[in-house]
């Protein structure tokens, strides 16, 4: 018999690609060395445009479509049935709605073909040429780069405007004074999670040890802060932050670093590259919050942050510059966010490894429709979806409870408070459950499951049980609101009980349910839900709505631990019958 060397797929890719090389077809055809420069130009008619172009836009726009459209129809039919309210600003709401598919289908294309190629190229040479400590150091300050480009990141920014700075200061403080800071912080976090987790690539650690370590300090501020009157109102923005730095941009691209990273050094387990990075994303950056908050409390009393505000507010109306008011300032976020990124990585490309960029036009062009993309859905998260999640959040208390709109308009409760408060938790169950369902990576990471347990845990199993986690989450949260339960009380049991199933959970089990929680946080689900919880919380008077997501992020993980040790338990209970079966067998064959 011949013997057979195994080689990483990752390596034969790049061994085979050595003597690869793109031929023209011009070049094939006959007689094209005898045309003309204008001869061999390929005329295209606007019909042939038209024909070319209508599949590759139609394909990526129902992407986003599919995505958005069942949650706007949803909240627009139990607000219209359930509630019996019209919707206010109906044609704003649906053209910033329609910004936010166009603007997402160009951001989510760019991604795809501009920054993630770059991605991969330095993940791949990085290691070859500059030591260990700088190929961390860079990973460290992509970390940082991909959260300013993080779409939800400005649903962040922008629930400033919606906190009572005498209710809630420092969380006011936070989201308006401190609010650039803030969004640096939380990269930082994200940055130490793409070191930590591309030392995981290369090392093939364990992703227990990393868990422990992270919730130690964790949960240790969170105890600080509840026990500090003036601190407690931002847990919730604490461990929200967490949940909006796991999206489209930073998952991918420090994903596609690290495990490049990996395959270069040829070293990790192939069963566990990929996996992880998102859990530590989501926990450093609640550490980092809550850090700037315990340092602004030492550096500014809550009188002080109440009279700052009222003298703004005293201050004389000034007409604001274009770019200092809307759709003028959500264009320089938009640019503000991508561009730098962009720089940076050909920084790292052309000065630190001096290497070539390959397919320059096609990442030129991905490039700019991530700029393009991301300014449109700027745009439209502030015509649309901050809108209409806004309002729906604010009339769901209606249900149960007589509320004032924006408007001055008096509501009734519209049903009596049992069944009103039934459909209220009811109707952030459907939401959370519907929004996960419609989640495309959700479907990606079950189709991986499935491969990586050997059916054992199948693709239907995990998107249900996702899924489920958080409807619960968000309804948790959602009663969290409405009866003024502290955060805390919530989270501290949820995450011990997390950390003991993790205990007894396998590793494969472990990596999947962490990771779990990240790919229920896309760009169109946190500025929804965030808007529908600062909405609800200021409709039932509450300090401050922040918490569903957080929520919406612990639940699916216990859901997933859950379910792996009863597969567990079940594949081994199947295989000690299928043993006593063949014990039996064999015995009445002797």
């Amino acid at each position: 018999m011949s013997e057979y060397k195994k080689i990483r797929y990752g390596n034969f890719i790049k061994l085979s690609s050595v003597s690869h090389y793109d031929v023209s077809y011009d070049k094939l055809t006959k007689d094209s060395e005898n045309k003309t420069e204008e001869e061999k130009k390929i005329k295209l008619n606007n019909l042939h445009i038209y024909k070319l172009l209508q599949p590759y836009v139609s394909i990526r726009f129902m992407d986003q479509f599919k995505a958005l459209m069942p949650l706007v129809i949803y909240l627009i039919l139990f607000q219209l049935f359930i509630l019996g309210q019209n919707i206010q600003e109906a044609l704003t709401i649906t053209l910033g709605l329609s910004a936010v598919l166009v603007g997402l289908m160009l951001f989510m294309e760019g991604i795809k073909q501009g920054l993630m190629p770059f991605g991969e190229a330095i993940g791949n040479s990085l290691p070859k040429k500059v030591s260990f400590f700088t190929v961390l150091s860079v990973a460290f300050l992509l970390g940082i780069g991909v959260t300013f480009a993080e779409p939800a990141i400005g649903a962040l920014k922008a629930a400033g405007s919606l906190v009572e700075v005498t209710k809630a200061p420092y969380l006011y403080a936070l989201l308006n004074d401190y609010s650039g800071l803030l969004v640096l912080l939380v990269g930082v976090g994200v940055g130490f999670a793409a070191v930590l987790g591309t030392m995981r690539f290369v090392y093939g650690w364990s992703l227990k040890p990393y868990i422990y370590l992270a919730l130690i300090p964790t949960l240790l501020l969170t105890i600080y802060c509840m026990n500090d009157k003036d601190l407690i109102s931002v847990l919730g923005l604490a461990w929200d932050s967490g949940a909006v730095t796991t999206g489209p941009v930073t998952v991918p691209l420090v994903l596609s670093l690290g495990i490049g990273i990996a395959s270069a050094a040829g070293k990790g387990n192939s069963s566990l590259s990929g996996f992880g990075i998102v859990t530590l994303a989501s926990l450093f950056p609640i550490v980092a919050v809550m850090l700037l908050a315990i340092y602004v409390s030492f550096t500014i009393t809550p009188e002080e942050i109440i009279a700052s505000a009222a003298a703004l507010s005293n201050l004389p109306t000034q007409e604001l510059a274009w770019y200092e008011s809307t759709p003028g300032v959500e264009v320089i976020l938009g640019v503000r966010a991508i561009v730098p990124l962009v720089l940076f990585l050909l920084f790292v490309m052309k000065i630190m490894l001096k290497e070539k960029i390959k397919n320059s036009g096609i990442i030129t062009y991905g490039i700019v429709l991530s700029v393009i993309g991301m300014c449109i859905f700027n745009i439209g998260l502030s015509y649309g979806l901050a809108k209409l999640g806004g309002q729906s959040g604010s009339l769901v208390p209606a249900a149960f409870n007589t509320i004032t709109t924006g408007s001055g308009t008096i509501i009734e409760a519209i049903y009596p408070y049992a069944i009103g408060l039934t459909i209220a938790i009811g109707f952030a169950f459907v939401l959370g459950f519907g929004a996960t369902l419609a989640e495309p990576a959700l479907n990606a990471l079950g189709i991986t499951v499935q491969n990586l347990t050997n059916g054992a845990f199948k693709k239907r199993t995990l998107i249900m049980s996702v899924s489920f986690g958080v409807g619960i989450g968000i309804a948790i949260g959602i009663v969290k609101i409405i009866f003024t339960i502290q955060l805390a009380y919530i989270l501290l049991p949820l995450y011990l009980l997390a950390t003991v199933l993790t205990y007894l959970s396998s590793e494969e089990f472990v990596n999947i349910a962490w990771d779990s929680a990240g790919v229920t946080t896309g760009p169109i689900t946190v500025p929804l839900v965030l808007a529908m919880g600062l909405g609800f919380g200021n409709a039932v008077g509450a300090i401050e709505g922040f918490g569903i997501l957080s929520m919406a992020s612990i639940c699916p993980i216990l859901a997933v631990l859950t379910t792996g040790l009863y597969v567990k338990y079940t594949v081994k209970h199947e295989n000690e019958v299928l043993e006593k079966e063949n014990i039996s067998v064999q015995g009445a064959t002797q």
